[in-house]
C-alpha cells in the first residue's frame, strides 16, 4: 500500500467510528427542541468537560496555533493567555446564565437577551449578528479539514472533495442526534487530539534537536526576533497582545454555541467545577506551539503556516501515524462544526424566522425548521470555505471582534439592574460598526490596539451612558 492510501484509510476509519457514535447517540430519544438543542439540560461534569473542550479546542487550536507559531512567532502566545483568562471569567458568569436558563426555559443566546431586556428587536439583532459572525468559525473547521486531508493524502485527494464529504457527515449526525451526538463524538476527538499533541510536541524536539531547550536555542540563533514581540510582524506589539487577550477572553463564551452549551449542564455547580478543571486541557496547546516553532526549522519556506504541523508530521512520522494525527485533526474540525451548525440553525429558526414570519409556530415545527436549516448552513459554509484564502487565526479574530460585542449586554444584564434595552442596543450596534469599519478599512491594529477591543470599549461606554438616561429593566434572576 502507498503511504497516501495507508494514511487516508486510517483517517477514514477514525471518521467512520466517530460518525457511527454520533448517529447512535441520539437513538431512541424524542428529538424535541429542548432535547435536540440542550440535551435536556442533563450533562454532568464529564460531559460538560467534553462538550466545552469540543467547542473550544478546534482546528484553530490544532492547525492555527501552530501556524501562527510558525509564521508570526511571539504574537501566537496570546492564545495561551486568553484561554486561561477566559476560564476565570466563565467561573463568574456561566452559573448565573445557567440559572436564568433553568428558570425561564432559555435555549439560545437570543432567548437570554429577549428575556432580560424585554425586547424582541434586540433579540433579533443578537441572532443575526451571532449567525453572521459564527460563519468564520465554521469556515475555520472546513478549511482546516481540507488542509488535513490534502497533506495526509500526499496531495492525492482534492481539498474541496474532503470538505464536502466532511460537512455532509457533520450535517447528518447533527440532524439526527443533536447536542447529545456532539458530546459523544467529543470523547473520541479529545483523546486523539491530546495523544497527537503530546506525540508531536515531545518527539519532534528530541528527534531533531535533542530536546526542547536545544530547539529554542537553535531558534534564537537562527531567528533572533521570532520569539519576542512583535515577532515576524510589524504591527502585533505589546499593545496588540494585551488588547487581543482581553478581547478574546471576554468573548470566550460569547460565541452563540459556547454560550448555549452552558444550558446543557445539570447544575450551576457543574459549570464552576468545569471552569476549574478544563484549563488542564490547555496544557496540550503548549505542545502544539512547540511543534509550530520546530516546523520553522525543519520545514522552512511554507507559504501557508497553517500547514506547518501536518507537513512536519508527514516528514517525521510513518504513514500510519500520520493517519492517526489526520484523524484526530478531522474530528477536531467536525465536532465544533457540528455544534456551530446546531446553534446557528436553532438561532435562525427560533429567534429569527418564528418572530418575523410565524409567531404562532409550535416548538415541534421550530425543531423541524432548525434541522432543515442545518443542511442549508452546511452548504453555505462549504461555499464560503472554498472561496476563502484567509488564515485560520485571522478568521477567528474576525469572529471574536463581532461576538465579543455581546459581552457588555450579558455582564451588565446579569449584574447591573439599571441596564436596559436601549443602552445595550446602542452599544452593540456601535461596537459592530466600529469593529467592521476598522477591519474592512485595514486599520487593525488601530494605533497598536486590536480593532475589536477598541470597539468593545466604545460599546461599554455607550451601553452604560445610554442606560443611565433610560428607565431600568427588570433583572433576569428576580
Amino acid at each position: 500500500m502507498t503511504p497516501s492510501l495507508i494514511a487516508m484509510s486510517i483517517i477514514f476509519l477514525i471518521v467512520f467510528i466517530g460518525s457511527v457514535v454520533g448517529f447512535r447517540a441520539g437513538a431512541g430519544r424524542t428529538m424535541n427542541l429542548e432535547e435536540w438543542s440542550t440535551a435536556g439540560r442533563s450533562f454532568g461534569l464529564l460531559f460538560m468537560w467534553l462538550l466545552m473542550a469540543g467547542e473550544i479546542y478546534t482546528t484553530f487550536a490544532f492547525l492555527g496555533a501552530s501556524g501562527w507559531a510558525y509564521s508570526r512567532g511571539g504574537p501566537a502566545l496570546y492564545i495561551m493567555a486568553y484561554i486561561t483568562l477566559g476560564y476565570v471569567i466563565s467561573f463568574y458568569i456561566l452559573p448565573y446564565i445557567w440559572e436564568a436558563g433553568k428558570k425561564h426555559g432559555l435555549q439560545t443566546q437570543s432567548d437570554f437577551f429577549e428575556k432580560r431586556y424585554h425586547s424582541k428587536a434586540l433579540a433579533l439583532l443578537v441572532s443575526l449578528v451571532g449567525v453572521i459572525f459564527v460563519i468564520p468559525y465554521l469556515q475555520i473547521q472546513l478549511t482546516g479539514l481540507g488542509i488535513i486531508v490534502q497533506v495526509a493524502s500526499f496531495d492525492q485527494v482534492p481539498r474541496n472533495l474532503s470538505m464536502l464529504i466532511a460537512v455532509s457527515i457533520v450535517a447528518l449526525f447533527v440532524f439526527f442526534g443533536g447536542m447529545r451526538s456532539v458530546a459523544w463524538v467529543s470523547i473520541i476527538k479529545d483523546f486523539l487530539m491530546i495523544f497527537a499533541a503530546l506525540s508531536i510536541g515531545i518527539y519532534v524536539p528530541i528527534h531533531y534537536f535533542g530536546g526542547v531547550t536545544p530547539l529554542f536555542n537553535k531558534l534564537i540563533e537562527t531567528h533572533p526576533s521570532h520569539l519576542v514581540m512583535p515577532g515576524m510582524t510589524t504591527t502585533m506589539g505589546h499593545s496588540w497582545f494585551i488588547s487581543t487577550v482581553i478581547l478574546s477572553a471576554c468573548g470566550f463564551y460569547m460565541w452563540p454555541h459556547t454560550f448555549g452549551a452552558a444550558f446543557t449542564a445539570k447544575s450551576a455547580h457543574i459549570l464552576r467545577r468545569n471552569a476549574i478543571v478544563t484549563p488542564l486541557y490547555t496544557i496540550s496547546l503548549i505542545f502544539i506551539l512547540i511543534a509550530g516553532f520546530a516546523a520553522l526549522l525543519v520545514v522552512p519556506g511554507l507559504t501557508n503556516g497553517d500547514m506547518s504541523l501536518l507537513m512536519l508530521a508527514r516528514k517525521t512520522f510513518p504513514a500510519w501515524f500520520l493517519g492517526i494525527i489526520g484523524g484526530a485533526g478531522a474530528l477536531t474540525a467536525m465536532v465544533p462544526a457540528a455544534i456551530i451548525l446546531l446553534t446557528a440553525s436553532t438561532l435562525f429558526a427560533k429567534n429569527v424566522f418564528r418572530p418575523i414570519f410565524s409567531p404562532q409556530m409550535a416548538e415541534d415545527k421550530v425543531a423541524r425548521l432548525a434541522k432543515i436549516t442545518v443542511l442549508v448552513l452546511a452548504l453555505a459554509s462549504f461555499y464560503l470555505a472554498l472561496h476563502s484564502s484567509t488564515t485560520l487565526v485571522a478568521l477567528l479574530l474576525l469572529g471574536y471582534a463581532g461576538v465579543t460585542q455581546f459581552f457588555p449586554g450579558v455582564v451588565l444584564g446579569l449584574f447591573w439592574p439599571r441596564a436596559n434595552a436601549t443602552g445595550i442596543t446602542v452599544g452593540l450596534v456601535a461596537g459592530i460598526l466600529i469593529a467592521g469599519t476598522l477591519m474592512l478599512s485595514h486599520q487593525d491594529p488601530f494605533h497598536g490596539l486590536n480593532a475589536g477591543f477598541v470597539a468593545l470599549v466604545a460599546n461599554f461606554i455607550l451601553s452604560v451612558s445610554v442606560s443611565m438616561l433610560r428607565k431600568s429593566d427588570t433583572p433576569l434572576l428576580n
